[in-house]
């Protein structure tokens, strides 16, 4: 009897379709933690947002791996930040993390993950505990060591030599943190240093004392929703003859609510959207399309760290289960920066180009962030050299 010529065809079809030639590849497991309610909420919508139309862009694939992401709330709380590290560690098996903004939280939460072997790429959140003696060989920090913001602020003043200043920040790791390294690059008088509940909303008694003091600039860290209220009080009482200088993305993210209260405000940041080069115009245009606002850097600096992520894991063709492999891709790792310039430093924060901008309004006549130019080359944080990384 003559062999059917159908039966090799179907032989041929059933092997290309078994479950061993078609099965999706696994996905990669990212746990999202960061800020979504209360008074700095809007840092937090702002980076997983940005975070987002990475993945967006990329189709949520990540060297062909689909990624899952699973999001936590922290409320800016360390417990809360810890229990969903936990938690993601050992119900949801995820094998990166990004997202927390606070230093914190990163603090409470690293260990947990540092010991899981999971990676975290922070998008923000850059302590300095754990940029020196505390280093530790799966965290990379995509953001800013918390210091080298300010550092820059102070180098900028000392250029320029402004005699005094005056430092308002919230009373915790960050802003601790980003005083002392404005304090590490300024030798002008400092007429006062104060720190604030976190969140504070009414800065009466912080500005009868920077009216009492008179000092020659007020440099102030107060993240998100905590910048409206000090700025607007502020001019409301009649003080906006003393310059403000800011070193974070919570002025551009709040201008609208600020309105002309905002006019003169100095930002030394790592990224503007006013940058001009040809990622960060097309980041800007995709996320002001997408989502109506222009972003912070907070957003900016969000969108690098999923693109960063995306780079490292194509660099070992998909295969993260090789942490060692995985760990060089994230040191080396070489990607299209919204920032313009961006590598890791040996202890995994950044070496990165602080840029100057001060509110003004744009040839339209709108309020708008205008960039002036880059303040301060390849910074390099003050705690790489007391790390000593273990070999990967």
């Amino acid at each position: 009897m003559p062999r059917s010529p159908i039966l090799p065809a179907l032989c041929l079809a059933a092997l290309l379709l078994s479950p061993a030639r078609a099965a999706e590849p696994s996905p990669i497991r990212l746990g999202f933690i960061t800020t979504l309610s209360g008074a700095e909420g809007v840092i937090g919508v702002d980076i997983r947002d940005a975070f987002n139309l990475a993945l967006d862009e990329s189709d949520h694939r990540w060297a062909g791996r689909p990624v899952e992401m699973i999001v936590g709330d922290d409320q800016t709380k360390p417990d809360i930040g810890r229990q969903l590290a936990d938690k993601m560690i050992e119900s949801d098996h995820v094998q990166i993390m990004t997202g927390i903004i606070f230093s914190n939280v990163l603090l409470a939460a690293i260990r947990p993950i540092s010991q899981a072997g999971v990676f975290f790429v922070s998008a923000n959140a850059g302590p300095s505990q754990l940029a020196g003696k505390g280093c530790l060989p799966n965290l990379f920090v995509a953001s800013f060591q918390n210091d080298t913001l300010y550092e820059s602020v102070g180098t900028f003043l000392d250029t320029r030599k402004v005699a005094s200043a005056f430092l308002l920040a919230p009373n915790y790791p960050g802003g601790r943190d980003m005083m002392s390294g404005f304090k590490r690059h300024y030798h002008g008088e400092i007429k006062g240093e104060v720190y604030t509940a976190f969140p504070q909303m009414d800065f009466a008694p912080q500005i009868a004392d920077i009216r009492e003091k008179k000092p020659a600039s007020v440099l102030f860290f107060l993240p998100g929703s905590m910048t409206i209220g000090f700025v607007k009080q502020y001019v409301a009482a009649g003080l906006g003859d003393i310059p403000l200088y800011n070193g974070t993305g919570s002025v551009t993210q709040n201008l609208a609510a600020m309105g002309d209260a905002a006019l003169g405000i100095t930002t030394l940041t790592n990224w503007t959207a006013a940058l001009d080069n040809q990622a960060s115009r097309d980041f800007t245009a995709a996320f002001v399309k997408r989502y109506g606002r222009i972003p912070s850097s907070y957003a900016g600096v969000a969108y690098d760290t999923a693109r960063l992520i995306a780079a490292a894991v194509a660099g070992v063709h998909g295969d993260i289960e090789d942490k060692p492999a995985f760990r060089r891709a994230l040191e080396g790792v070489k990607f299209d920066s919204v920032r313009g310039n961006f590598a890791f430093n040996t202890n995994h924060y950044p070496i990165q180009n602080m840029y100057g901008t001060v509110i003004g309004h744009d040839a339209q006549g709108h309020l708008a962030e205008l960039y002036k130019g880059v303040a301060v080359r390849d910074v390099h944080d003050s705690f790489a050299s007391q790390c000593v990384m273990p070999p990967g």
